[in-house]
């Protein structure tokens, strides 16, 4: 191995593509088992690597020299071979910095909680404090370590910022969050080390409530740029680093499509996904495919409860890909999990067709008649305005409505 990262486990790893996009070199992923470390490390056969969960203290051992920021902190996560020997820098400091000011999140003078006891945590309060926090605790499950334990947290109701370091939420167990934020109320912003999800449930769960929140991407994006000057000693600007990340959200993100039974969600899916390179899923369909019977006949076996039930499963499923459109059935939105989940990686546009240019049919088994038709649309239109982050008005072509999506979706993606 050249250039490289080592971890334990790294199926959800965006970092090759990343140092191929600021230099070019190779970077490879490289899981260890805990008794593989000390092989590894001593056997030196590399130039450089990025160490993660769970090994940031764990190779402190093996080094012959820690930068001064690393050895404050007690952690690192870049080791570079300099003839041999090993030498620990940490530039999560600097990318988790990068990431907190980007998001205009202040620290000064607040009471901060980080969750999670390991290397990360520890470089959240070194960054916590360097911004000028007034407090900052860190938060286990024991309570070792100078932590508190998540029961003793919650007595702490004046928390002001909330940084997740743990694993909790992150791919491929998405939806799930470590605390609650209505827990805090005096809860000013959240910031989340997790990037896969681009928006873990604690993320979403704040802009739910109105906080203003952040995934860990950009501070995975500046990190490595900051990195890749310690692997071959060139610096990439700030534009450089802003481009990448802008361009790896746009190539992770996905696009849902919500609205009514027959409002064109199928076929504009189908179009927009070839449009925008991207790969193509209908939940209701499915669901036929995993259950191995046709919509009607599950209503008919197990009601419409029983129906819910299952399609609350296959979204959660097709929620955790990237880079897809997604077709929902109509009544997805009815559950707020499922438009919680369809979130952590997705846009959601309603397309809104007329009610006139709605048709019932027999193979929908809430909308079969035009009264029931009628009925849905008055009881769902409200929910699709609420929980849509663009509302498509799609009286025209089909050709129109791609396009005015693909538009939206880029200027999401890449405006400033």
């Amino acid at each position: 191995m050249t250039y490289g990262l080592i971890a334990e486990h790294l199926g959800h790893s965006f970092s090759p593509e990343i140092h191929r996009k600021l230099f070019g070199y190779e970077y490879e992923l490289k899981e260890l088992a805990p008794e593989e470390l000390a092989s590894f490390m001593m056997a030196r056969e590399f130039r450089a690597v990025n160490v993660t969960i769970p090994y940031k203290e764990a190779v402190l051992p093996y080094l012959d020299e820690i930068s001064n920021t690393a050895k404050a902190i007690g952690a690192v996560n870049t080791v570079v071979n300099d003839g041999g020997r090993l030498i620990g820098y940490n530039t999560d400091f600097s990318g988790m910095t990068a990431l907190i000011e980007r998001s205009c999140i202040s620290l000064q003078g607040k009471k901060v909680l980080i969750l999670g006891s390991g290397g990360t945590s520890k470089t959240a309060l070194a960054v916590a404090k360097s911004l000028g926090c007034a407090e900052a605790l860190r938060v286990s499950r024991t309570g070792q370590e100078d932590c508190i334990t998540y029961e003793e947290a919650t007595r702490h109701m004046d928390t002001q910022i909330i940084i997740n370091t743990t694993p909790c939420g992150m791919f491929p167990k998405i939806g799930t969050a470590a605390v609650d934020v209505a827990a805090y109320p005096r809860l000013e912003g959240v910031v989340d080390a997790v990037y896969n999800p681009l928006r873990s449930r604690l993320v979403c769960d704040a802009k739910a409530a109105g906080i203003p929140a952040v995934g860990g991407l950009y501070m995975l994006v500046a990190q490595a740029a900051f990195a890749a000057e310690k692997f071959i000693g060139h610096t990439a600007p700030p534009e450089k680093v802003e481009a990448i990340y802008r361009e790896l959200l746009a190539s992770k993100q996905n696009v849902v499509l919500v609205g009514m039974p027959g409002c064109g969600k199928s076929t504009v899916g189908k179009a927009l996904a070839s449009a925008l390179g991207m790969e193509f899923i209908d939940t209701d369909e499915e669901i036929v495919r995993q259950d191995g019977r046709p919509i009607p006949a599950i209503f008919e076996a197990v009601g419409e409860a029983g129906f819910r039930d299952i399609e609350q499963r296959i979204i959660h499923q097709v929620a955790a890909r990237q880079h897809t459109v997604i077709a929902t059935g109509g009544g997805a939105i009815l559950r707020e999990e499922n438009v919680r989940i369809l979130r952590e990686n997705g846009i959601l546009y309603f397309i809104d067709r007329p009610l006139e240019q709605l048709v019932a049919t027999s193979d929908r088994p809430l909308s079969s008649n035009r009264a029931d038709l009628e009925h849905r649309y008055a009881e769902r239109y409200p929910i699709y305005c609420r929980v849509c982050d663009a509302h498509i008005r799609s009286a025209n072509a089909i050709a129109e409505t791609v396009q005015t999506i693909k538009e939206d979706f880029n200027h999401e993606n890449f405006s400033a």
